[in-house]
């Protein structure tokens, strides 16, 4: 990922951070208005989010260092190491609205749910859809692994806004205070599922989970004429950062220069057909070999 990439991305992440704050702020403001557990507990959740966001800018600053001695890949997985840490934030919050709502239904509280209370939720509800939408498809473009997170993050904290709102409208038509802290735990799974699926993402990239289909790449590295056989294929990697090392057998008098723009054009080939942040390393072996080993 280029210097500009990572200037971008920082750029829609303060403006998602500003949108965040401020939708967090009215909720929390909201939910102790009304005395609303589900309100609150949407709150902090969406307070999470922005305080994702300032991780998120501390590691895309240090995955946008250049290359050192020490760090000869790269520093790209600082941002992998945010992502995971936006999702410990997660774990905890879901885990202080369990015990808030726990706490609700050995204390229950009447709530008092005015109209304007309604009316700002939804606001604060279209306000996440449009940071949602932006970010997810500016990581998209972008290639980036943290506004991917930080994007499936909002998109939980949409479904937990709808339905806190279906549960204060219940309780407005008459239903019993008591499903408001039955709605944080709902909260709550919400936050932990999102949590999951940033560990799971994260932790994929960090064990070098294979990324591309083994056969995909073979196909692609047969299409060359020269390439009599393909083996030992590995990927790793994230989306905007693809390694794929293998073994191809080719004629055994082909001359290094050949071979070489053979590799150059074979790399050409995957970066336009599967991704263009895309390193090939091939190890070249005589064909002869696979006949004399097979006799």
């Amino acid at each position: 990922m280029n210097s500009t990439n990572y200037k971008k991305i920082k750029q829609v992440l303060w403006v998602i951070m500003f949108a965040n704050f401020a939708v967090a702020l009215l909720k929390i403001i909201i939910g102790s208005a009304v005395k609303s557990a589900s309100i609150t507990a949407d709150g902090f959740h969406s307070l999470t989010d922005g305080s994702s966001n300032i991780v998120g800018l501390i590691g895309i600053s240090l995955a946008a260092k250049p290359v050192d001695r020490e760090h000869p890949y790269g520093h790209r997985k600082f941002e992998t190491l945010a992502g995971l840490f936006i999702a410990g934030m997660l774990l905890f919050i879901g885990g202080k609205i369990i015990v808030e709502a726990v706490n609700r239904f050995l204390n229950p509280v009447s709530l008092n749910i005015a109209l304007e209370n309604l009316r700002a939720l939804i606001v604060t509800l279209a306000i996440n859809i449009f940071v949602c939408t932006y970010e997810y498809s500016q990581g998209k473009k972008l290639n980036s692994f943290i506004l991917l997170s930080d994007s499936l993050h909002t998109r939980s904290d949409i479904y937990v806004s709808i339905g806190v709102l279906i549960t204060l409208v219940c309780i407005k038509l008459g239903l019993p205070s008591i499903i408001d802290p039955i709605a944080s735990l709902i909260v709550s799974l919400f936050i932990l599922h999102a949590s999951y699926e940033i560990f799971k993402s994260a932790g994929s990239i960090l064990v070098d989970k294979a990324v591309i289909d083994t056969e995909k790449i073979k196909n692609l590295a047969l299409e060359f004429d020269q390439v009599k056989g393909v083996h030992n294929i590995r990927s790793r990697g994230s989306e905007d950062d693809v390694y794929i090392d293998m073994h191809i057998l080719t004629e055994p008098n082909m001359s290094v220069e050949k071979s070489h723009d053979l590799i150059h054009q074979i790399e050409k080939k995957m970066r336009k057909e599967i991704n263009n942040n895309l390193q090939v390393f091939v190890h070249l072996e005589p064909f002869y070999d696979l006949i004399r080993n097979a006799k």
